[in-house]
């Protein structure tokens, strides 16, 4: 059996960034991170020579960090067709993030694939595989771009695996396309996950192909299958449950795929404030065969 590639979202901030990052993802005992290359909230972004690039790579080495994961801010809405400047926006930067995926050495761009806020599914879509095309038709970089499955909250495409493959369908450069399974997304989208493991990878596999998962986020979901709200639960505290998750980690089909926690933080004994980071002890749970 291989081994397991596991880790979680970490930050990059302060005078290490990237060090930084990979030296959090060592202290969880992961082998493979995600981050974003700044705030998701905004285009706020540091210059490709101010991430400490190299000295990150040489400390990776060392730790047994083999692959990072970049997420796309979520800003980026290419299915937005009411708001020509949200959509012009959400193409040139998703061309900045490509460039700044590959400078990382990632070959893994995760994107919600966006929201049509209004306009309807159909015209969403035919925008996201605008604004996929007038970004890859032209790139040359060797960086897939992940589209996640989503929850379905408000206008959210990408919902359905259906959808996702009406997208696939629409872009020329399909081979630059991969897809980032969300286990919390999939059940809140109304996949029964937790009751029919196999019946839902078999479905993803007939509409678009396992093949086609480039990274998985394992979490949990506070919420019951088909709420459609997106709420991240830990490890076990949720109606997914320890074992599927365990299940989707130890998959051998998945092995050399990276799988991401993005579960919440916790609070201090008496506190209410989310500060200790779950991460160290959920990998050890999910490794545990």
């Amino acid at each position: 059996m291989q081994k397991i590639k596991i880790g979680s979202h970490v930050k990059m901030a302060g005078k290490e960034m990237f060090l930084g990052s990979v030296k959090e993802a060592e202290s969880y005992g992961a082998n493979v991170l995600m981050l974003y290359t700044g705030a998701p909230q905004n285009t706020v972004r540091k210059e490709i020579e101010a991430l400490n690039i190299e000295a990150g790579w040489e400390y990776a080495d060392k730790a047994g960090i083999e692959e990072i994961v970049v997420h796309a801010p979520y800003i980026i809405n290419l299915g937005n067709a009411v708001k020509p400047e949200t959509f012009e926006l959400g193409v040139s930067f998703l061309e900045k993030e490509i460039k700044r995926t590959a400078a990382m050495r990632s070959r893994i761009l995760i994107l919600h694939p966006g929201a049509h806020v209004g306009a309807g599914e159909e015209a969403g879509i035919a925008q996201i595989v605008k604004g996929l095309n007038l970004v890859l038709d032209d790139n040359e970089d060797d960086v897939f771009v992940a589209l996640e499955t989503m929850a379905g909250k408000g206008s959210e495409l990408g919902r359905t695996f259906e959808e996702l493959k009406m997208i696939y369908d629409g872009v020329n450069k399909k081979d630059r396309l991969r897809v980032c399974f969300d286990t919390c997304h999939v059940n809140d989208a109304g996949y029964r996950l937790a009751e029919d493991y196999e019946g839902v990878l078999r479905q993803f596999d007939e509409v678009i192909g396992l093949s086609q998962i480039a990274a998985i986020h394992i979490n949990d979901s506070m919420n019951p299958c088909g709420a459609r709200k997106d709420r991240h639960a830990n490890i076990g505290e949720g109606h997914i449950g320890t074992e599927i998750l365990k299940k989707i980690v130890h998959d051998e089909r998945f092995a050399k795929i990276p799988k991401i926690l993005e579960t919440p933080w916790i609070c201090e004994e008496g506190s209410k404030e989310k500060t200790i980071p779950p991460y160290k002890e959920e990998i050890a749970l999910l490794l545990e065969s």
